[in-house]
This record gives C-alpha cells, structure tokens and sequence, in this order.
C-alpha cells in the first residue's frame, strides 16, 4: 500500500493519498486546490488518481475536488447526504472501495457515514489486506481530530441546530469510530491552529485506544452532557466559511496559477479608490508596524495568513498585495486556497515606496502591557485561568519612552478619561473564558467586521489577543474604518500572564 499525508501547516489542513502498489489504482482525500504535488507524487509511484474523496464539503478552505476531476478524469465522491451542483459518486455506508486485484486481496476503503460536524460526513477504514484484524488507520475528516471533536454548529444558518448536530456527532463516534479497535491509527483533516474545532491537537495522527483515553469529548458522559461541552466556546468562525462551503458545494472556477501582476503606486491607489480593492500588507508584523500604507490592513504570511485575510476581508472583494519582493505569488496562492481569487496585482517593494512617499506611511500604535490605561473600576474582572486576580497597572503615560509617539489615548491621566477607553480581547470565547484583561470586552478578530458598530471611533481603543499578532491585524481594521485612536498590547495577554508569575 502506498500511504501519505500532506499537511498544510498554514491552514492546519491534511489530505491524503492512498494506492495499491499491485494495480497502481489510488484514491485521493480531502485535496487541496493547488494539485500539483498529488500529481508529481502519484507520478512517481505509479499510481492513478481513479477517485477523489471529500469526507464532507468542506468550509475553510477551497477544496481541490474539480481541479483533479479536470487533470486525471477521477470521479468525484462524497457521503450519500451531499447535495452538490456537480455530478458526484454517493458513497453509502458500509459501502466498501477496492483499490486491489478483481478477486479484493488489495489495498479496500470502507464508508462510515457520521454526521455531527455536517450531514454528509464520512469517514473511510482503511485496510492494507482486507483479512486484516486490525486496520491500518481510519480517515476521520472533521468527526474526529487528536484531542477534539468535530464542532456541531456550522450549518445553524441552514436550519440544523447545533445541538441537534452535536447529538448526530455523539452517536457518529461512539456507533462507528469508537468501535475500532484501539490500535486503529487515526488521520484526521484538521490539526491545532484550524477553526473547525476548540482544541485541537498539534499531533496530526494517533489512535483509537489513545483518543479513548484522552480525548476530552470521548470520556464517559450522557449524551445530553456531551451536547452542551462540544457546543460551548467554539472558536468565532471566519466570515469565509459560508462562502467556501458554498463553493465546495456549488461548483467554483479552476485555480488560474501565475503570479500577480505589478502595479504602481498611482494603480494601487486607483483600484483602491475607484474599485473598493482592499491593499493587504502581507509584510512581516516588525515591518508593518514600523511603517505601513495609510488605510491599509494587514496579515503576515509568517502567520495564518489566508484565514485571518478571510477574517477580515469579505469575500468578493478585490485585493491589491503590499508583499515584500519575490513573496506575492506566495500571498496569491494562499488567498487561492480559500477562495479568494480576486487578486488584482501586487506594489513591488512596499518599504521602498513607503521611503519616497513619506506623507502616505503610517506607523502603528503600540503599547506595554504594564501602560494600560485601564478602567479603575473594572479591575475586578477577570483573571487568569486559576483565578489569580492580573496585577496589572494604569502605568506613567508621561513617560516618553513608554510607547509609539502619537499613542496619544495614554495621555489619559484622570479616571475620567482612562474610563473612556473601550479595551478589546480580539482572542477566541475559550481563551477569554480562561482569563482576561480587567475590563476587557470580548470581541474575536473573526467577528469583528460585523460587531465594529459596536465600538465608537471618537472613543480610545485598545486591543489585545494572545501575543500581539491578531490585535495588529484588528487595529489596522479599524484604523481603516476611520477609528483615529487605536492602539494593541505589544505580547498580548501572554505578557501580562508571565509578568505576575
């Protein structure tokens, strides 16, 4: 049997390709939409990519289901609930995929349907020799992940409630998955980092036997006590996912490889002013905040660049790229892969055209944690994760050295006007819920788009997440919005945590 998984760090998504060496017939799981590395791999191994697998339609990140049906002639097959606008292979449960010899001595795929995380989903048992007491491992797609479950509340917008899904997903794993031997190994779809779940694991395979022991949602519970653990503190989801789901589901355009074409200054502006285009710095957070292009927003490719872009840039919307040379068809591609195929072109040497267009940079606001200028009276709120309350002080705003030159908000030296200043916890609702600023309100970077009338842009903000990433990316948001006053916390709440031990 051939076996192997691909994981893509950036988007914390796995796929997976599985043949049989005698007959060189071989299947595809949960692709990517940028194929070429499947193609030069099955290459190599003899294989024939004869049918590509979603184990479910997929909401964060564009699946490469019809570009492989393009360059191999591979059907396309998901779970028997699908509903597509494409023709597809139902695959129903029990169902058994033989990828050996006609007399079924090779290389087999069972179906499992498991609905929970979505209606179609499916999980494939992959057995090496269909005699095999033991499988080789079990394709989970997002049933099941090392260290989580599946989140249950994705499709609310389409009627189906999350605690009716999550009762689905209770009845999936211990029906079907949790019957497995122990020894099973377990290849999931999605590791830490990726939106689908709350707390998912950095390892990207395990076992059955270990997922039993370990896995918060598997210990013993009624399934009204499973229900309401698996619907609580799910991460917000990234404004993106309803239109991928939708493009996974739908039918969507060939990914166009190549990278974007250089614009002027004079262009970049143009297509900003005259065509609603976003300008996305995809420069390093150091660089960005050094010196930046006034109304622009930013994602660092040295992070989750592509789904906090989709965080906080509607989908549709044209896209100009501020990307340090040589870095933009890197920034292109990643946009690719969630659908975002609205790029325009790129500004070659954002820092060079910064240098000679002084009047247009911004520098970004930052300041110590030790310098909030915190609301007295909300410094009962809460604290970290074992209740310690956060000492953490009002600082001396008159300190020259203390932050950025225009961070004017912490000149603020009477209550009065420190009680003006609106402090935002960008993190996820389980990272507020295990500790926060005092005073602090909770709104996650990905909902911020949708929740900013909620703030007052003639009031001081202050932002903050784990360590000084996501809150950048939210200030230069609402800098863009027309907030005048913004400034984020330089190592977040994790600075503020190591300063009181």
């Amino acid at each position: 049997m051939h076996f192997a998984q691909y994981y893509l760090d950036c988007l914390s998504q796995a796929s997976y390709l599985i043949g049989d060496e005698a007959t060189g017939r071989a299947v595809l799981v949960d692709p990517r939409r940028d194929i070429d590395e499947y193609l030069h791999d099955a290459e190599a191994a003899g294989l024939r990519i004869e049918l590509v697998i979603e184990t479910h339609i997929h909401a964060d990140f564009l699946s490469g289901h019809l570009e492989l049906a393009r360059a191999t002639d591979a059907a396309i097959a998901f779970g028997e609930a699908a509903e597509t606008g494409f023709p597809i292979r139902r695959l129903r449960d029990g169902e058994r995929i033989s990828l050996g010899p006609d007399d079924g001595a090779g290389v087999t795929l069972t179906v499992l349907a498991t609905p929970g995380h979505t209606l179609e989903s499916i999980c494939l048992v992959i057995h090496e020799h269909p005699d095999d007491e033991v499988p080789f491992g079990v394709l989970t797609g997002d049933t099941l992940f090392v260290g989580d479950v599946g989140r249950p509340d994705l499709l609310s917008a389409a009627g189906h409630s999350s605690q009716d899904m999550a009762a689905r997903l209770h009845r999936s794993l211990h029906t079907k998955l949790m019957t497995l031997p122990d020894a099973t190994r377990v290849f999931p779809a999605h590791g830490a980092g990726s939106a689908c779940g709350r707390s998912l694991s950095s390892e990207t395979s395990s076992t059955i036997g270990d997922q039993r022991r370990f896995n918060y949602a598997l210990q013993p519970m009624p399934e009204a006590d499973f229900v309401r653990l698996v619907t609580a503190g799910q991460p917000t989801a990234p404004g993106y996912f309803a239109h991928d789901a939708a493009l996974n589901r739908d039918g969507h355009p060939l990914l166009e490889p190549g990278p974007p074409p250089a614009l002027t200054l004079d262009e970049a502006l143009a297509a900003r002013d005259r065509q609603g285009a976003v300008l996305l710095d995809c420069r390093p957070l150091a660089a960005y905040t050094r010196a930046h292009l006034a109304g622009s927003l930013h994602t660092s490719l040295d992070t989750r660049f592509a789904e906090y872009a989709g965080s906080v840039v509607a989908p549709g919307t044209p896209i100009v790229l501020l990307a340090d040379p040589g870095t933009e068809q890197e920034a292109r591609l990643r946009l690719a892969r969630i659908g975002y195929d609205h790029v325009l072109g790129h500004l070659p040497d954002p820092a060079a055209v910064l240098d000679r267009t002084p009047t247009l940079a911004r520098r970004s606001h930052r300041v110590r944690h030790d310098e909030l200028p915190l609301p007295q009276a909300d410094m009962s709120a809460t604290g970290p994760a074992d209740g310690r309350p956060l000492d953490v002080r009002a600082g001396d705003a008159s300190s020259p050295d203390a932050l950025s030159p225009d961070a004017s908000l912490l000149g603020a030296r009477s209550a009065g006007a420190r009680s003006a200043v609106q402090l935002i916890d960008v993190r996820n609702p389980a990272e507020y819920e295990a500790g926060a600023l005092p005073g602090a309100r909770n709104i996650p970077l990905a909902g911020l788009p949708h929740r900013i009338d909620e703030l007052d842009p003639a009031r001081p903000v202050v932002l903050y997440c784990r360590s000084g990433n996501r809150s950048v990316i939210a200030a230069a948001l609402l800098e863009a919005r027309g907030f005048g006053d913004v400034c984020d916390v330089v190592g977040g709440y994790d600075a503020v945590a190591a300063s009181v031990g």
